[in-house]
């Protein structure tokens, strides 16, 4: 009891030697410190699958026509200071141009923008319209542990002085080119941008952040802003870019300069394309600076570059720890059914959501194709997305349709629709990048910041030229696909696609060509046609191309046919890819011609000879043929459909042999 009374009697001795500001000074200090609010939307796109509980919010919040982002104060006359991300918080957001919003609820618009420093994090303004407001003395750095105010918008609920003391002066983090005002004072979300007061009530900084994990915060000496010049708006920083395919990184510094004043729109524009056209630099220069081992190229590629990498679930080639790439699949987190035989999976892949989407069998292909709010409706299924209103997360249901449409072609000819929904009381953005296929889409997602946007986007587009997906669907979603030429990659283009259901099918490309009628294999429009896109090396050149055909009797059946496109192997490819080469090449089992059964399918392997000339060596390139059928059948069965496969097979690709390769060398 005694400890317990000692440690009230400190307790209250503590409080009784807290320092305040007189009533006056808090008056004149309130006055001159302001909201920065945003406009919040007004109209919203989303179709929720309820109506929301609004009345779960609090009342302040629910009947604010605008968000509390951060905090502002009169300096000089008619000059207004708060934290450069605060100013920033306008720039490409759905939410309109920040506004200072005073104590009696009156709005005053930013006028111009009179000094800015992204480094030192503050910005200097006129406000369209003056409001009352005598502006804040300033102060030289008090002493340390001499008392402090930190006054701002606390939490969006108005503006609160809180004490603290002075505690230290802390080096810039980069180079330590001045020296930050860390103080003890409590700073909340919202108190950015406010005022940090000496024991006088003198402004002695620019509240900027809180510290990680301790109340320490940060604020700029105000006498670097008094110092700044007027007419120049700087931006300093240092970024860091990656890419989802490997781990490298590029950093590099930001330094640039433009006229100040201008005018808040023109200030966001000309801010949004120094930065925009910062990060497409940096993407370009990561690129550049690995362009020798990136995929397709360098030793790290061989392996890859001969084998088959495509199938049914969507996948990245990425780089592992030991310089060699592969393909990343994704990781299948959720699935919806959409009737008619449609689905949608959704995973992760890196750090992007990956889809792939069967389309309905009801649903028109030119409809489904051009109409986005179907395509997102059908996302949301597998990949709910939902707004928080209150304890409740409410589900949306439809974002309408995109925003913003546009098709970009990758360095594969590959046509993709790059599409964005708003999400506006979020001030997010979704973004999709999605390839057509003959059975739907394959498709990757993130739901972003809308500042981010620029940034994301290129991180798509970078990232196309790693993708690999099987292109299938029924023969049915073969012919309707095909008549959409505009969806089609360039290397579909050459080839010919023929089926006369109950009969006979034909397949020519540029580097093969086989057919077969009903005996070998049925026929209808619900067979399975399977195109396995790779990269792999032609004359020396990296194409993306088909390495192997498959038809199946349908997209459940286990009886198919295959006509593979095999690559000898180089010469660090492991045993297993060497061993699988010299039984090909050798003719030994399984490619013997002999059949294997593996519980009730039997399977039979063939290999095409190529046509070569005198004194030529062994080909560096082989088609394999194989045949499978769901249920036991017979050898002689099974040689004579292989037979009829081998027959009608024509290959003409380039087989470049070996001896003529090494005759050019």
């Amino acid at each position: 009891m005694a400890a317990m009374l000692a440690a009230l009697c400190l307790l209250g001795a503590g409080r009784a030697q807290a320092q305040f500001l007189d009533p006056a000074t808090q008056q004149k200090v309130r006055a001159a410190t302001f909201e920065v609010v945003m406009a919040k939307p007004a109209d919203d796109p989303i179709t929720y699958e309820k109506p929301l509980p609004l009345e779960l919010l609090p009342y302040q919040f629910r009947n604010d026509k605008y968000f509390s982002i951060g905090t502002a104060f009169a300096l000089g006359q008619h000059r207004y200071v708060t934290a450069a991300h605060v100013i920033g918080a306008g720039f490409a957001s759905q939410w309109g141009t920040p506004a200072l919003r005073d104590g009696a609820g009156r709005v005053y618009p930013i006028a111009r923008i009179v000094k800015y420093s992204s480094a030192e994090d503050f910005a200097e303004f006129t406000l369209a319209e003056e409001p009352e407001a005598a502006p804040l003395q300033t102060g030289p750095r008090p002493a340390l542990n001499e008392p402090v105010y930190a006054v701002g918008n606390a939490l969006g609920e108005g503006v609160v002085i809180r004490d603290g003391l002075y505690t230290s002066d802390t080096p810039e983090e980069r180079d330590g080119r001045w020296k930050w005002l860390r103080f003890s004072a409590a700073a909340s979300p919202g108190n950015s941008g406010g005022p940090l007061l000496d024991k006088d009530g003198r402004v002695i900084g620019v509240v900027l952040r809180k510290s990680p994990n301790e109340n320490l915060n940060y604020a700029v000496f105000i006498g670097q802003v008094l110092d700044a010049r007027d007419d120049i708006a700087t931006i300093d920083a240092r970024e860091t870019y990656q890419l989802d395919i490997f781990a490298h990184k590029q950093t590099e510094i930001l330094k640039k300069e433009f006229e100040l004043p201008k005018g808040y729109a023109d200030f966001s524009k000309t801010f949004q394309s120094i930065w925009y056209a910062f990060d497409d630099q940096m993407m370009s220069d990561l690129l550049k600076a690995h362009a020798d081992t990136l995929f397709p190229h360098g030793e790290g590629s061989a392996e890859l570059l001969r084998t088959v990498q495509a199938g049914d679930v969507p996948g990245l080639i990425v780089q592992s720890e030991d310089g060699r790439w592969q393909v990343q699949r994704a990781s299948q987190t959720g699935r919806a059914e959409l009737g008619h035989n449609g689905f949608v999976t959704v995973g992760r892949l890196a750090n992007f959501a990956a889809l792939r989407l069967r389309r309905p069998d009801d649903a028109p292909a030119a409809a489904f194709y051009t109409d986005s709010r179907l395509y997102m409706d059908a996302v949301l299924k597998a990949m709910p997305l939902h707004r928080t209103v209150g304890a409740e997360a409410v589900k949306m249901v439809s974002l309408g349709k995109a925003q913003e449409e546009t098709v970009y072609t990758d360095a594969y000819r590959r046509k993709w629709q790059l599409r964005t929904w708003v999400l506006p009381y979020q001030d997010l953005v979704v973004i999709s990048m999605a390839l057509p296929l003959p059975e739907g889409y394959a498709a990757l997602l993130r739901v972003v910041h809308t500042a981010q946007v620029h940034d994301n986007i290129n991180d798509f587009k970078s990232v196309a030229d790693f993708f690999s997906i099987s292109y299938s669907g029924t023969l049915e979603q073969w012919n309707d696909f095909r008549a959409l030429p505009d969806l089609l990659p360039e290397r579909l283009a050459g080839i010919e696609l023929r089926a006369d259901y109950g009969k006979s099918l034909r397949y020519e490309s540029p580097r093969c060509a086989f057919s077969y009628g009903q005996e070998v294999q049925k026929i209808n429009r619900n067979s399975q046609l399977v195109l396995d896109f790779s990269y792999f090396e032609d004359h020396g050149r990296p194409v993306w191309d088909v390495a192997r055909v498959r038809v199946s009797e349908s997209a459940a059946s286990q009886s198919f046919v295959s006509i593979a496109r095999s690559v000898e192997p180089a010469a660090a490819m492991a045993d297993e890819y060497k061993g699988r080469w010299t039984r090909v090449a050798r003719r030994l089992h399984p490619y013997d011609g002999v059949i294997s059964k593996d519980g009730d399918l039997t399977v039979i392997h063939g290999v095409h000879e190529p046509a070569r000339k005198a004194g030529e060596g062994e080909a560096a390139v082989l088609y394999t043929v194989l045949l499978q059928n769901d249920g036991v059948a017979a050898q002689d069965a099974m040689s004579t459909r292989l037979a009829q496969l081998m027959q009608a097979l024509a290959v003409k690709d380039d087989l470049a042999p070996r001896a003529a390769a090494a005759a050019e060398d």
